[in-house]
């Protein structure tokens, strides 16, 4: 079936719709799947599965809601099905094991074969639950979920004080970070992956520092450690560190988000390329080469790290419907090919206003992170280098006097830390949130027709309608939605 004609088929209003539901799940120690569906269904010996019984079990939720977070902090969307259960058949599940297993679902029409079924959501179940005594309740989460565990847990162990300790890992340009001191005997220091250069302090050099003084140091880049030459007498040890290079080093964020998924965590939840929506990532890279660098010294998570390097650029690590990570950055105007959203793509008179944003009139933005904060340095360093080793951050700010004045805003705003690393870069983010925030933003909701189901968050869209000056069409931007799997609906939200 092509993609015109299922478009043709969600058009229908006559088109009779079903879902069918694959959820994994272990049962008494055995990992089984258990296929389920809206309605009946069995498949033909031809498909794949084989001659499957589908129970129709599934009679409510059936909708999933995507949303990116316009404050840049992680997030995971959410859906729910629910599953009859009036004849208490189902009360077993409850004492099964659903959490982190993986569940599939698919829209199409009853008489088609299993095979013209469209995926339409890949993602994990949270947990199992009732609402009521004749339901049981699937919460469902996108596969990002499966990233909310720690980079690494890998302790360095032996005899030495810190036996205990967690492996630091460095990712991108790292300034002035405390390694590990691997081995007191040897004077061995290091981290948990290989890397591709150890450097002095905040000013780069082919030496590590104590208190802020250069020392001599024999580099393994491949072991990820250097040992000191010279003794360092219970001073800070410090040095730069251009991070992990299992795959070679490329310290911007896309590469970087797609290495911290594939390559860490737990094995088991690991990412694939399978994973990844890797035309998203190449053309995000080629539009964000923007240097960044996170020193990972304690157990943070692969998720908030991933947000972390993608809130650099005040984007977004987002799970797509079918299960692919991308990075969305949510910018005006959005690139790519505006899709018309009108009269005749949404339900009528379902346009309504759900957020007004606050008008910004500055943005401050911190970048290049010193890692060891430092004061009380050894005597003969330049004074404007020990300012920088008492400075956590450098901060770029930009002001927007007119917008300021209009609206009797501060010019002193919060601080937005972030991963990259250059003045440059830092001044061009400030100034492209300024123009994005400084004018006043509203998200509108609407009821769409089935055709809205391909939209994608971060998506381009001209919004349209006879209401909130919208009559011309204004250039906007997806920001939600929440596909009902089941009428073929969608609730689009879109920021102007």
């Amino acid at each position: 079936m092509t993609d015109e004609q299922f478009m043709a088929w969600l058009k229908n209003p006559a088109a009779v719709r079903m879902v069918l539901i694959e959820a994994e799940v272990n049962v008494a120690g055995a990992e089984v799947t258990r296929y389920i569906a809206s309605r009946e269904y069995v498949t033909g010996p031809a498909d794949l599965p084989a001659n499957t019984v589908y129970l129709p079990l599934a009679k409510g939720g059936l909708a999933f809601t995507e949303q990116v977070s316009l404050t840049g902090e992680a997030s995971l969307s959410s859906g729910d099905i629910e599953l009859d259960n009036g004849d208490g058949a189902l009360d077993s599940w409850l004492g099964d094991v659903w959490r982190n297993r993986r569940i599939r679902a698919w829209s199409g029409d009853p008489a088609w074969p299993r095979a013209e079924f469209r995926l339409v959501f890949d993602g994990i179940v949270d947990d199992v639950g009732s609402s009521s005594r004749d339901t049981v309740n699937l919460v469902l989460r996108d596969k990002l979920q499966r990233l909310n565990t720690p980079i690494s847990e890998a302790k360095l162990g032996g005899t030495s004080p810190n036996k205990d300790a967690v492996l630091p890992i460095p990712f991108g340009a790292c300034s002035n970070v405390t390694p590990l001191l691997k081995n007191p005997g040897t004077l061995e220091y290091g981290f948990g992956c290989q890397v591709e250069g150890i450097m002095g302090g905040i000013e780069y050099g082919s030496e590590a520092r104590y208190n802020g003084k250069p020392v001599a140091i024999d580099a393994n880049f491949a072991a990820g450690s250097f040992k000191l030459l010279l003794n360092p007498n219970g001073n800070t040890i410090t040095c730069s560190v251009l991070g992990d290079n299992g795959s070679g080093y490329a310290p911007r964020i896309a590469p970087l988000v797609r290495r911290i998924a594939t390559a860490y965590g737990k094995p088991g939840d690991r990412f694939t390329d399978a994973d990844l929506d890797l035309t998203n990532l190449a053309a995000f890279d080629a539009a964000h080469t923007q240097p960044v660098g996170l020193y990972v010294a304690d157990r943070i998570n692969q998720a908030l790290a991933i947000q972390q390097l993608a809130a650099s650029v005040g984007a977004q690590a987002v799970m797509s419907a079918t299960g692919q990570l991308r990075l969305i950055q949510i910018a005006l105007p959005a690139r790519g090919v505006p899709v018309e959203i009108g009269p005749d793509q949404m339900l009528a008179n379902s346009l309504r206003p759900a957020e007004r944003l606050p008008v910004v009139a500055a943005v401050k933005i911190a970048f290049d992170r010193n890692y060891t904060v430092q004061t009380g340095l050894a005597a003969g360093l330049l004074p404007w280098h020990a300012d920088l080793y008492a400075t956590e951050w450098l901060t770029e700010t930009v002001v927007d006097e007119a917008v300021q004045a209009r609206y009797r805003l501060t010019d002193d705003p919060v601080q937005i830390e972030t991963c990259l690393k250059t003045r440059a870069d830092a001044r061009g983010e400030a100034q492209r949130r300024l123009a994005l925030r400084s004018v006043p933003r509203t998200i509108y909701e609407l009821d769409g027709e089935p055709e809205l189901a391909v939209l994608q968050l971060g998506a381009p869209v001209v919004l349209r309608d006879d209401r909130w000056g919208l009559a011309a069409g204004a250039p906007g931007v997806v920001v939600m939605m929440q596909r009902n799997w089941l009428t073929g609906r969608v609730t689009v939200g879109v920021m102007v």
